[in-house]
């Protein structure tokens, strides 16, 4: 049966090197490999063979059936090349001196807000993290001093996955993993894409941009976290920037604030972007509750800190004037590409 095998390999790798087509190839295949195939047939030659002597030429058999299935695959691929190669050398050159009358593009306005920020806060001393946009819920809540069936839960409309996990409600979810990694004393901020399963308006999405920042640190205390957000907004709108703390409750942070600015679309005046109001909430922020220190790793007793969760999605609405949130995910680009690089 060797003979034979060496006699089907030696006929293959001669018909193999004839083909030249993909309708070849695939009648080789099928006369090699098919149910009633050259190499399929040694196979059911099996039951004639000695025992003793089967698991030897079932080897061999496998062997020369990889063997087809490698060369026509090998074969298939330098033919691809080929053709390929061809078509290259037979397409028109181009001068690419000509100037393009296509516009280059340009960045979202989220990015460019979060470039921004980010470098603004990396002068002073975060460090700049990443995190999953799918977390579980220890993360995403208990880990945050929000208990299962906590009503702080009703706040963020989650969207839940079917293997329990979620779509993270806020960037606030990153918290327990920078704590774990950095330990204390710590400054970072962690950008991310944020979903809730809300109803859409001038100033509400379900997909939005977050920005979460953290420090912590010996006798950190709230007025650090004004100066900072401060600083912050000054160096996006260049210039000196009104802004006012109001009472807020969130679980992980005690005491809490919403920091909101002035709306820059309206002046203040009022406008749909700002519910009337005149102002924009842009910042939930306060003092992290030291529980949610606790479960990070943190000690209580010498630490404290502070947390924002920075919109980076209003802000840029604010820095360049944009009405309607829903713009930024509208994917037009007669809205979008009035921005620079």
């Amino acid at each position: 049966m060797s003979i034979t095998m060496e006699e089907l390999r030696k006929q293959f790798h001669e018909q193999l090197q004839q083909a030249n087509a993909a309708d070849a190839f695939e009648e080789l295949r099928v006369r090699y490999l098919g149910k009633k195939g050259e190499v399929t047939g040694l196979l059911k030659q099996m039951g004639a063979i000695a025992p003793e002597m089967r698991k030897d030429y079932g080897a061999k058999v496998n062997a020369l059936k990889e063997e087809v299935e490698s060369s026509i695959k090998k074969r298939i691929e330098e033919a691809h090349a080929k053709e390929l190669e061809m078509k290259i050398a037979a397409t028109e050159r181009y001068d690419l001196s000509l100037p393009s009358t296509l516009s280059e593009g340009s960045y979202h306005p989220i990015t460019l807000v979060q470039r921004e920020v980010e470098q603004i806060f990396a002068s002073m001393g975060f460090t700049i993290e990443d995190y999953d946009e799918i977390v579980d819920d220890y993360h995403c809540f208990e880990a945050l001093n929000i208990p299962k069936h906590h009503p702080a839960r009703d706040m963020q409309d989650t969207y839940y996955l079917s293997n329990g996990q979620l779509l993270k409600t806020h960037t606030s979810a990153a918290q327990n993993a920078i704590m774990k990694k950095y330990g204390a004393p710590l400054r970072a901020i962690f950008p991310g894409r944020c979903f809730r399963n809300e109803s859409t308006d001038a100033c509400h999405e379900n997909t939005f941009f977050q920005m979460e920042g953290i420090m912590i640190d010996e006798n950190i205390s709230i007025s650090n976290l004004i100066y900072f957000m401060k600083t912050m907004l000054s160096e996006v709108f260049q210039r000196d920037v009104k802004v006012r703390l109001r009472p807020g409750f969130f679980p992980f942070v005690e005491p809490g604030f919403e920091l909101d600015i002035s709306c820059a679309i309206c002046g203040g005046k009022g406008c749909p972007s700002c519910k009337n109001s005149g102002w924009l909430e842009l910042c939930p922020c306060g003092m992290i509750h030291p529980n949610v220190l606790k479960a990070g790793g943190i000690d209580t007793d010498k630490y404290t800190g502070f947390a924002f969760g920075l919109g980076l999605t209003r802000l840029a609405m604010m820095k360049y004037g944009i009405k309607d949130i829903r713009d930024l995910n509208s994917g037009n680009l007669k809205s979008l590409d009035q921005f620079v690089k």
